[in-house]
């Protein structure tokens, strides 16, 4: 357990599932770099991984316009437990299942303390065609 009562992680069940998890990028992902450079391309101006302190919740959006008070997040798919085409964890189960239920509950936390600081907050999922998903953070930021 670490220090929030949450515990560590199960060792890998193979060598092959280790280099997947370590593979997997925090910040960077190929669904976020597509829409960031097609926002570019767009002309739209942004920052990137932009902390947002709002009293006791941080959150880090991937993409931030800060004069429009935009932020977006594009989330995974299994990360962030997507309706469409999230799946539920067949190994492991009792530590990745409240896992992602918490992930779930840090977005939503995350979510209400931006909107409640006046902020439009967009979570667009990775399957999202990226040119959807650039209408969408376009019209967000020309409304604010």
């Amino acid at each position: 357990m670490n220090s929030h009562g949450i515990p560590a992680p199960p060792p890998p069940s193979s060598a092959a599932v280790r280099r997947t998890m370590q593979g997997n990028r925090g910040t960077g992902t190929k669904p976020e770099t597509a829409l960031r450079s097609a926002l570019h391309a767009a002309g739209l101006r942004f920052r990137k991984d932009f902390r947002l302190d709002r009293g006791a919740v941080k959150a880090r959006p991937d993409v931030v316009f800060t004069k429009a008070k935009v932020a977006v997040f594009v989330d995974g798919c299994y990360w962030h437990s997507c309706p469409e085409h999230g799946t539920q964890p067949r190994s492991n189960a009792e530590y990745w299942t409240p896992k992602l239920a918490r992930n779930v509950a840090r977005d939503r936390e995350q979510d209400a303390a931006l909107r409640e600081a006046g902020w439009t907050v967009l979570r667009i999922w990775e399957h999202v065609p990226v040119a959807e998903a650039v209408e969408l953070v376009a019209h967000s930021v020309a409304r604010e």
